[in-house]
């Protein structure tokens, strides 16, 4: 990127093609002022610290998803989200961090409470949805450096499976929990 002015947005985007370039253990204030050609310290102009900069690339993740209607059904929505989470690398522990920090926008746990009805329930699938994300990108990522002794081409084909199931059966328990109220 040329160097100049860069405003709040310009620095999300680059730090999110850095994150799918180099991985969240080399994403560093330092290494993304470089690509910017400025100094680290007009980073901080835009972002005090660097989790509120990975707040922001956590939003960006999860701006692909899509708004959902009231009464839509929760698992595209769930799947939507596993996607966006799925499209960068590291992007689950981006977004889990930030998560458990309660750090930037709550774009997933509102496009799942919109159609489970209940903020509760909403952050527990989520948070399976997180760790389930987290999950295969570990998966991947050991793939990739040969550190898996898993022969298979795809060693995250059975998850997509698993992730349905989970799916399924928390919104069975969930309508079960609402027949008892």
């Amino acid at each position: 990127m040329a160097p100049g002015r860069h405003d709040r947005d310009s620095v999300t985007t680059l730090a999110l093609a850095l994150l799918d370039r180099v991985g969240l253990p080399d994403l560093s204030m330092r290494r993304l002022a470089a690509e910017l050609e400025v100094q680290p310290s007009a980073l901080y102009w835009h972002f005090a610290s660097k989790q509120e900069l990975l707040a922001a690339v956590a939003d960006r993740i999860l701006s692909r998803i899509p708004e959902p209607d009231p009464g839509t059904d929760v698992a595209p929505i769930a799947v939507g989200i596993r996607d966006a989470l799925l499209a960068y690398r590291d992007g689950a522990e981006v977004v889990m961090s930030t998560y458990a920090l309660r750090l930037g926008a709550r774009r997933a746990q509102d496009a799942l409470q919109t159609v489970i009805g209940d903020d509760a329930s909403a952050d527990a699938l989520f948070e399976f949805i997180l760790g389930h994300s987290t999950l295969v990108q570990q998966r991947m990522h050991a793939q990739s450096i040969g550190a898996t002794t898993d022969a298979a081409d795809d060693p995250t084909a059975e998850l997509d499976a698993v992730f349905r199931a989970g799916i399924r059966a928390f919104t069975t328990l969930s309508s079960v929990t609402d027949q008892r109220s």
